[in-house]
Order: structure tokens, then sequence, then C-alpha cells
């Protein structure tokens, strides 16, 4: 007998989905009820140390990220994440932890000073990857209630996705987001820029450089004949639609595009409210680009 028990993973937010990004973490858990996923967030979950620790402190990072995934490997489940950078740190910490014992009983001695403990055997998933690889192409077309066919969408999976792991797709070309895009019935334009980086932390650190990125990034789209840009890394959300303006006048092109998630524009063909999609939190037209170009099927 086949189970019909709805998939179940554990959930880990991570920081910016509870402030500056609220509206992935919103629309993700809104996409989720529709499928019937089951994301249990983590209790007591932390910073996963990508943007401050990494960089600096790297053993740091990875303590910070393994006190995440001992809480995780308690409830044993696979762990969802949708934030990139989270989901690279997440994915490293296991990595690092497997290949360096004297690392990994660092990590560990760490850990137990806060009575806690983790062996290394909860696998960390990216929310897109759960959407296309264990739900797939039939499930997620008999969930489409909107027609979306005159969206043309640029899909930018961003620069850490796919690397340095390039298990998930191809590390230069990946076509995991224009498979489900594809699937929603939006149109996906041809996009040489779905990999490249947008500059992350450079647009505050080196503006020059990341006005430079971000710009050739939302050129590309322009140019591509995309009218919206479908984002599914929140830094890389926040530099293409914050910067719009500063970015234009970097590249000295038109820069104008809305940038929605994945998971907005999957909730949105299944007839989910703007509200349960967060849309106002948008800075750029996102709600007004799919009252116009969405329509009943």
């Amino acid at each position: 007998m086949i189970s019909t028990a709805p998939p179940v993973y554990s959930y880990y937010p991570g920081c910016s989905q509870t402030a500056t990004n609220r509206a992935y973490d919103i629309s993700t858990r809104s996409v989720a009820d529709a499928l019937g996923i089951k994301l249990l967030e983590l209790d007591d979950w932390n910073c996963c140390g990508a943007t401050t620790y990494l960089p600096v402190r790297e053993k740091r990072a990875f303590v910070l990220s393994a006190r995440n995934l001992a809480i995780a490997e308690k409830e044993g489940l696979e762990l969802a994440t949708i934030c990139n950078a989270c989901y690279l740190t997440l994915r490293k910490t296991n990595k690092y932890m497997a290949g360096d014992p004297k690392l990994k009983d660092e990590i560990r001695g760490a850990l137990k000073a806060g009575g806690m403990d983790y062996d290394g055997s909860v696998r960390v998933r990216h929310f897109l990857d759960i959407l296309v690889n264990d739900l797939g192409e039939e499930a997620i077309r008999q969930r489409v209630k909107q027609n979306l066919s005159q969206l043309k969408a640029a899909c930018y999976c961003g620069c850490q996705l796919t690397r340095p792991f390039d298990d998930l797709d191809d590390a230069e070309y990946p076509t995991i987001m224009e498979r489900l895009v594809g699937w929603l019935g939006a149109e996906v334009v041809p996009f040489p820029m779905n990999a490249k980086c947008c500059g992350g932390l450079a647009m505050t650190t080196n503006p020059e450089v990341g006005q430079t990125l971000t710009g050739k990034i939302l050129k590309a789209a322009k140019q591509s004949g995309a009218n919206c840009v479908v984002t599914a890394c929140p830094l890389c959300q926040l530099n293409l639609e914050a910067y719009q303006d500063k970015v234009a006048e970097a590249v000295e092109a038109n820069c104008d595009i809305p940038v929605l998630y994945f998971t907005q524009l999957t909730g949105s063909a299944f007839g989910i409210s703007a509200k349960d999609l967060a849309l106002a939190d948008n800075l750029t037209p996102v709600k007004t680009l799919l009252d116009e170009k969405v329509g009943s099927r």
C-alpha cells in the first residue's frame, strides 16, 4: 500500500527571513501548505554564521551551524532551508566535519560545552530542490490554477546554490529553477547570468564593484526580453531590488524590472493571495506585474 502521508522536513528559516526578507519565509510557508509539505521549524535555532563569522573565523561559523544541525539531528529529518548562504554554510559544516576528524572533535567539544552534540547525519536541502526533485513536475502542474503565460522570467539562482557543491545542478548553467518556472506555465527566457555573482555584501563594502555586478545581471535580464527576475537568495533579492537606480548608472542601462522569489511566483500560479505571499514587501512593482500578467486558466 502506497503511503499518503505528507512529506515532512525540519525547517531552518535563517536570520534575514525573519526580518528584511520575511516575504521569502512567508511565501515559502504558504507554498508548502498548498503542496501538503510539513515544515517543522527548528526550536531555538540561531544564525548560521555565514555573514559575520565565516569570512573571519570559519571555525566559529561551523560551530554556529553545527548547533542548528544538532537540533535537526534530534528530529531525524532532512533539514530544509531557503537562503543560499545558509544552505552553503550548513553543507560546508557537514563536509568539513566529515573530512577532518580533528575539526569534528573540536566542534563537538564546543557543542558539548552547551549540552549538545552532532554526529553529522543531517542532510541539508534547499526548498527549491525539494519542489523540483522530491515533488516533481506532476505534483507542481496539477496545483497550478493561474495562467502565467504572459510572464517572461529570467531565472537567477545566484552563485552559491550550485557552488562549490555541484551535486544539485550544473555549477555554471543550472536549470533547476527554469524547470520549476516552466512547470508553472511562465516563459523562461535565455539568461546567461543565471549563476553569476550579484556582488553580495560588496554592495556595502565596495559599492562600485557591487553595483557593476548587479547591474550586469539586471541589464542582461532586460536584454533577454524578461519582464521579471526570479530569485532563490535573499541577499541577491535585496541587491537586485534595492539598488536599481544606482546600478543603472553604473552600467549605463535601464535596469528597471520587477524581482520576486521563486516561492512568490509559485504561490501566484497556485492562486495564493498577495497577502499570503507578502507581495507588498517587495521593493519593485511585483504585485502590479502579477495583476497585469496573471489570469485565470
